[in-house]
């Protein structure tokens, strides 16, 4: 395996502005991209995905695995556009202006366009699609496009609604797919989905090609959860598990986790077929790239798993898991009450009406709220002031559909989720995230807390293997299916036995500079870039997070950070010294990548400065918006390589030696 060490520049497509009349990045705008990277020094270009998510401007909800994003197309360069030139340009000249990309706007602007001129050359593009023209041939050697195709037709003629809510068509056999392709009255409709990704694939093809012919290395991203509402999922519904939700656990930063509303794997149909969807996702994937990012690589060793009846992600449990059972707690001294007690909310009457006491006009207006919760969402237990939930509850969504009222509502949720484990199948048990923090929890004696501890460690441990054994197996397929090197998303709460699989099949981690610390030592003291694995993707900002230049002043602990970068008196404000200042340290890790997001590098320069380091964002997450996804450069790509200052900090960044070396000795 190439061990090269690669300083790498992190750009979403759309960013770039190739000229001045550009209103959106374009495939093409890889090349001028590349040979800025070859005059700075820069090896490795990372992309967000690129595929098609219709009028999602999010680009991890993908419409498919493998179609293109026709927004990325550059109409202009088509065959058939020789007299659509005009109108091409005036959706540039409209938008080019505007500081990020009015993604909607434009979208819909080009699909029009794009319509018009498959109309106007309808009967040319045919003949391509014959057996012997251009079209014809790939869409044989592309087998998907005619899922997707019949699938894209469908979902707009149902007004794009997600493929659940069709009243025709929403579930389907192999052959009924087939037999729409081959309908004649809809073979003008399905072409021109098809078309479109044949003239996608050849201008991402021709850009990747030039890439890679300047010498850098183009690395894509596999997103590891497909959306619901994919082709993927309504054509092949069988290798996924549609009961459950797929998200991430609780964290520092999103307290009730987070629920992707992304259906999980059934890893076992996969298997069963020798795992040809993910085979066909890295065959399509290495026409363009050399390397890529696989996201949330946790998900392939263990899954946090949703119930659709719950918003949130508290009660999610891990899968696979090793379950604790009924008799194992009852070992413990917990008879059919106290099982009940540690799995099922229990609520005294005096905390809900304090509760409602938030909001209620007086004491009356709280006795009748109260009856009114009791009522529809509570029932007693016995003669006691506590309350359980109704059976009728299922989840936090039916919850929230009381409309109870702010306070009411708010209070239901936190008493839902306060239980310290959850029966998710008769007889079977998980413990909660927050299980510590529960009322039955608080309840036990110390001994009984001890037993209880033990027991989840325990389970734990004998779960770890089985996410070892599977993450292994799953992560060799892909390792061994693709030439491409794998470069791993590892964050969050990483079992132990990640790392280790990691190494054995030489996928790289990824270490993130604010987040790659010694979270078990008292202090959690950054760990110094001389000690990152050389395996290892180091980077000081992600898509997800804010800039560098925003975390430092509004989010880092400034003297403690300059003291571990051994530049005690770094000014509070951001500037292009303090900028040199974190990426050259970040530059030495040992990692063999460090990638950088153009927004970071651009800060080595002072004439690429908003005034508002939010607005500099890619995305916030857990919000919902038009200005998610949308960021652009501040200027055009030869503008901006017409900056001497930051070309030449650039270059030096990527001359950096790694930490512990001097800079004559080899890597």
């Amino acid at each position: 395996m190439d061990r090269t060490r690669l300083v790498g520049v992190a750009v979403p497509l759309g960013a770039l502005r190739g000229s001045e009349g550009s209103a959106v990045g374009e495939f093409p705008d890889l090349e001028r991209l590349a040979l800025f990277c070859r005059e700075t020094g820069i090896g490795l270009i990372q992309l967000l995905p690129v595929n098609d998510t219709g009028y999602e401007s999010s680009p991890y909800f993908s419409l498919s695995s493998v179609a293109l994003h026709p927004l990325y197309l550059r109409i202009a360069d088509l065959d058939e556009a020789k007299g659509f030139k005009d109108k091409a340009a005036l959706i540039h000249a409209e938008y080019a202006g505007q500081t990020r990309f009015p993604y909607l706007k434009i979208l819909r602007a080009k699909m029009n366009l794009l319509r018009e001129i498959y109309v106007a050359c309808a009967e040319e593009i045919r003949k391509k699609a014959g057996s012997s023209g251009d079209l014809g041939k790939w869409i044989v050697g592309n087998p998907w496009v005619t899922e997707y195709a019949v699938y894209r037709r469908l979902k707009e003629a149902n007004g794009e609604r997600s493929w659940k809510r069709w009243e025709r068509h929403s579930k389907i056999a192999p052959e009924e797919i087939r037999s729409l392709w081959d309908d004649p009255e809809l073979r003008g409709e399905h072409l021109f989905w098809a078309w479109l990704q044949y003239v996608l694939d050849g201008q991402f093809g021709r850009a990747a090609k030039a890439v890679s012919d300047a010498g850098i290395l183009l690395k894509g991203d596999l997103p590891i959860m497909m959306n619901d509402d994919s082709h993927d999922v309504w054509a092949r519904p069988e290798i996924f598990v549609q009961n459950l939700n797929a998200g991430a656990p609780p964290d520092m930063y999103a307290r009730e986790g987070q629920n992707w509303g992304f259906p999980l794997y059934d890893w076992d149909a996969q298997e069963a077929d020798g795992f040809a969807w993910w085979k066909q996702r890295l065959a399509v994937a290495e026409r363009y790239y050399g390397a890529y990012r696989i996201d949330h690589v946790l998900g392939f060793f263990r899954i946090w798993a949703i119930r659709p009846e719950d918003a949130s992600a508290v009660l999610g449990r891990f899968l696979p898991y090793n379950h604790i059972g009924t008799a194992e707690l009852t070992g413990l001294g917990f008879d059919k009450g106290r099982i009940r007690w540690v799995s099922r909310p229990h609520i005294p009457s005096g905390e809900l009406d304090s509760a409602l006491r938030e909001e209620a006009a007086g004491e009356a207006e709280v006795r009748e709220w109260a009856h009114k919760v009791r009522e529809r969402a509570l029932i007693r237990i016995g003669d006691e002031e506590l309350w359980m939930f109704r059976d009728e509850i299922r989840g936090e969504r039916d919850i929230m559909a009381l409309d109870m009222g702010r306070a009411a509502t708010a209070f239901l949720l936190r008493s839902w989720r306060d239980r310290m484990f959850f029966e998710y199948e008769k007889g079977k048990f998980s413990p909660t995230w927050y299980y510590r923090d529960s009322r039955a929890y608080r309840s036990l004696s110390d001994e009984e807390r001890w037993k209880v501890d033990g027991l989840v460690t325990l389970h734990t441990a004998k779960s770890e293997k089985t996410w070892e054994a599977q993450g292994q197996k799953l992560l060799a397929v892909l390792a061994e299916s693709s030439k491409m090197l794998p470069c791993a998303e590892d964050l969050g709460a990483v079992p132990a036995c990640v790392p280790k699989v990691l190494a054995k099949l030489k996928i790289l981690g990824l270490r993130v500079v604010r987040w790659n610390r010694r979270w078990e030592l008292e202090g959690n003291p950054y760990v110094p870039f001389g000690e990152y694995p050389e395996p290892s993707v180091c980077t000081p900002a992600v898509h997800d997070s804010s800039t560098v230049r925003q975390w430092w002043e509004e989010e880092a602990e400034q003297e403690r950070f300059s003291g571990f970068l051994g530049f005690p008196s770094l000014p509070r404000g951001y500037n292009p010294g303090t900028a040199k200042a974190v990426l050259s340290k970040a530059a030495s890790a040992a990692s063999r990548i460090r990638i950088f997001q153009i927004q970071d590098l651009l800060h080595l320069s002072g004439r690429w400065y908003d005034r508002d380091p939010g607005a500099e964002r890619i995305n916030v997450p857990g919000t919902c918006n038009d200005f998610n996804w949308t960021y652009r450069l501040p200027a055009t790509l030869d503008e901006i390589a017409g900056d001497a200052d930051l070309l030449k900090a650039i270059a030096e960044l990527s001359r950096i030696p790694r930490a512990g070396k001097t800079a004559d000795q080899p890597d």
